[in-house]
């Protein structure tokens, strides 16, 4: 029997404004335990919470750029619940009454498009975190993150595969980064994400019992976790168990899910609006002042790469992967006048380098400026490309220009015809028999001479020059 995978997920992302959702208390990562919080965050009685406007703002750029629509109207609820990281013994969000609803993002997978729904978007607080002694039974809560804003995006249950969920996972995270209000970072817990999966066999509409995965702190683990739940739920049906609806753990070690607990309903949570804080109120005109600072997204970028630079649409998939990256192509592009040169380059050797020192693009020695330049010097004849390898290595090293590493080290290539035949000429006489065996037929001992020109020329000549030149004499004219 055939069955269909259904899967909808569930993704967190914190906004990265300085402040947290209802209080001024810093939102930056990585510092002292339980030294950003204040009684507004840690829920002692009598406080009021106050709402970041910029959280609302941030909120509406990503429900533009999911094309959802953003309601005149939203509220706040409280979600009723207890666990150690939250002191309120709820947390604040929006249920009945969210920010934005019904909207989309389109998935590029095996050369095909599909559109995956987004059922709401709704702005919240978040949890403090839990960390657990590896060597006693004990654990410590760090409250720094309570309160920090996130959004939620709640996907439809459009997904078909674990492909077409990690494909979608990394459209929002690359909608994200490129609208630069979340940083993207899972392993920082940044951007996260909880899937709910079903299986029922094809051909069916009704919904298979479903199970919702947590834990999942990476790409690679979202799509594993997933591969392995379809799995577990297909042996279960096929050998007539059923499955049961609960949390489940991803235990990336173990390459296997287990159970969490009971999985929780809406009404386990008691919703009710939160007496605290009033009704957001959004229109037109805010909507149409955020619209107006919207970033080209990279899905567009991509084609506009494609049409406007004939690059090919991997190497567009690659610059467009990141913001900076797909700024500092266009620019080395526009400078040099040679998109697939500065495609190459920045490709192969700028990401190598980078990727070797774990650095991005933002701290890469080497400006737009300095490789349109490099580039050029190709273009014109000044060096080879063998030489502009080595030119590129001394420039990421030093952060010289290719000019000033050209003149200190007397690389300009040699295009002179005269030099040139002078070098093939003693070439030519110091090995006789290899000519001998050339004019005889033996076409392949070509590639040696124009190694020979060029160790007497100490790599300078010019290859293209060197090569017509060779033919010629070896012929005799």
């Amino acid at each position: 029997m055939e069955y269909e995978p259904i899967i909808g997920l569930e993704v967190h992302a914190q906004l990265l404004t300085k402040s947290k959702i209802f209080c001024g208390c810093s939102t930056q990562f990585g510092v002292e335990p339980n030294s950003h919080t204040c009684p507004v965050c840690m829920g002692m009685p009598g406080v009021l919470p106050v709402l970041n406007k910029k959280v609302v703002e941030y909120t509406m750029k990503m429900a533009l750029a999911t094309h959802c629509r953003i309601n005149e109207v939203c509220n706040f609820a409280r979600k009723n619940y207890f666990y150690p990281d939250l002191p309120k013994g709820y947390q604040i969000s929006q249920y009945a009454s969210p920010l934005a609803e019904h909207g989309y993002v389109d998935i590029e997978l095996n050369g095909g498009r599909k559109k995956i729904g987004i059922t709401r978007i709704h702005m919240e607080e978040d949890a403090g975190k839990l960390l657990h002694d590896e060597h006693t039974p004990s654990s410590y809560v760090d409250m720094n993150r309570t309160g920090v804003p996130l959004i939620e995006i709640v996907s439809e249950p459009d997904m078909r595969s674990a492909e077409e969920a990690t494909a979608y996972l990394k459209r929002l995270h690359e909608i994200l980064v490129y609208l630069e209000i979340c940083d993207g970072n899972m392993e920082e817990g940044s951007f996260r994400c909880d899937a709910n999966v079903s299986i029922r066999l094809k051909g069916e509409t009704a919904f298979g019992t479903r199970t919702e995965l947590k834990n999942m702190n990476s790409f690679r683990n979202v799509q594993r976790a997933l591969e392995y739940e379809i799995r577990r739920q297909e042996y279960l049906l096929a050998s007539g168990g059923e499955v049961v609806q609960e949390t489940k753990l991803w235990d990336d070690a173990q390459g296997a899910t287990y159970s969490m607990r009971g999985k929780e309903e809406a009404h386990d949570y008691r919703y009710f609006p939160d007496p605290d804080l009033v009704p957001v109120v959004i229109d037109g005109r805010w909507i149409e002042e955020v619209r107006e600072t919207l970033p080209e997204l990279p899905l567009e970028k991509r084609e506009r790469f494609i049409q406007e630079y004939q690059i090919p649409p991997y190497d567009a998939g690659v610059l467009t992967s990141s913001r900076v990256l797909a700024d500092y192509f266009e620019e080395v592009a526009k400078l040099s006048g040679k998109p697939k040169a500065a495609s190459n380059w920045i490709m192969g050797e700028i990401l190598r380098f980078l990727n070797e020192e774990k650095r991005d693009i933002t701290s890469c020695p080497i400006l737009p400026q300095s490789l349109s330049e490099l580039i050029q010097l190709i273009e014109d004849g000044t060096i080879s490309g063998k030489m502009a390898k080595d030119i590129f290595e001394d420039m990421y090293t030093t952060g010289k220009g290719p000019q000033q590493i050209i003149e200190e080290k007397g690389l300009v290539q040699i295009t002179d015809e005269e030099i040139l035949k002078k070098a093939i000429e003693e070439v030519l006489a110091a090995n006789p028999v290899q000519a001998e065996q050339y004019r005889g037929g033996k076409e392949k001992i070509f590639g040696y001479f124009v190694g020979q020109v060029m160790k007497v020329t100490r790599g300078k000549a010019n290859p293209a020059l060197v090569n017509d030149l060779l033919k010629k004499m070896l012929a005799g004219s």
